[in-house]
């Protein structure tokens, strides 16, 4: 697949956080999750609770022990994402286990029993963020560059600008 002209897969996509740490760095690097298909395979989103009323079934989405449900879905779905975006940087966890959903949280905590501060583990969250998000400022920085090449591109294929009249003798009597 080509979109105008360029394969898509051929375009860098990683992303890097530099922690400096004395003489040596830790580097963290980031790549997006293309797929979340493996995660829903192995965790599917829980269901609403509900009760049959005379207009048919309705999901009771308040039900306080719904969105308990919800809410560990979600930072188990997150905690996924963390895995599957850093797996370049080959982090050995302690207790996260890439085939156990329910460590899949663990993922600050293990960090932070690293030696990581608060703020770097912060910072390790935006840059997966970064890895999978299209915000605004990549949106626009992308959109400048496309104009700066569009202008920058010439129209025709001739000269830029119109050559003077040369005339090569005497002119032809009418």
């Amino acid at each position: 697949m080509k979109i105008g002209g360029i394969d898509p897969t051929t375009l860098p996509t990683e992303v890097f956080l530099v922690l400096p740490r004395g003489d040596q760095e830790i580097v963290f690097r980031a790549q997006p999750v293309v797929s979340m298909d493996e995660f829903e395979a192995m965790c599917p989103m829980p269901k609403a609770p509900g009760k049959m009323t005379r207009d048919g079934w309705v999901p009771l989405k308040e039900d306080p022990t719904y969105q308990q449900l919800l809410s560990a879905y979600s930072q188990t779905r997150f905690g996924y994402m963390v895995l599957k975006s850093l797996e370049q940087s080959r982090i050995e966890w302690d207790t996260v286990k890439a085939g156990d959903p329910s460590t899949w949280r663990n993922w600050s905590a293990d960090l932070r029993n690293g030696g990581l501060s608060d703020i770097e583990i912060t910072r390790v969250m935006n840059l997966v963020l970064e890895a999978n998000c299209l915000d605004d400022a990549k949106l626009k920085k992308a959109r400048e560059v496309f104009l700066a090449g569009q202008e920058a591109k010439p129209t025709s294929s001739g000269h830029p600008t119109e050559l003077p009249s040369t005339p090569s003798g005497v002119p032809a009597s009418a």
